[in-house]
């Protein structure tokens, strides 16, 4: 009798449970859609601003000049952004107080 009222118990929890991540996973993916949905929006913003100085310097160089050069400016741009979220996410930002701290290394003897 107690088995199968403690098999019980655990089965309405598993339910309220299972129930409560289908709420949050619900709205997760709603926002990760929102979220993607901007990216996507902000993907083709770039594009039609990229295109647009592409035609602006068109007036005063080859066409294939100012792609160039705005593809050029671009590159710079991602290189930054980059090199800049490496430095965000340097290794000891992962490592959480509650971590052991590392061994010490043994001194490297040149040959």
């Amino acid at each position: 009798m107690d088995t199968n009222l403690s098999d019980q118990v655990a089965q309405v929890v598993r339910d309220a449970i299972a129930d409560e991540l289908r709420a949050q996973t619900r709205k997760q993916r709603r926002t990760a859609a929102f979220y993607t949905a901007s990216g996507a929006a902000g993907l083709y913003a770039g594009a039609a601003v990229a295109a647009c100085l592409v035609l602006l310097l068109d007036a005063v160089m080859p066409a294939w000049v100012a792609a160039l050069l705005v593809g050029a400016v671009l590159a710079g741009v991602a290189y930054v952004l980059k090199s800049a979220a490496k430095k965000q996410s340097s290794p000891t930002a992962a490592i959480s107080p509650e971590a052991p701290p590392l061994p010490p290394r043994a001194p490297d003897i040149g040959h």
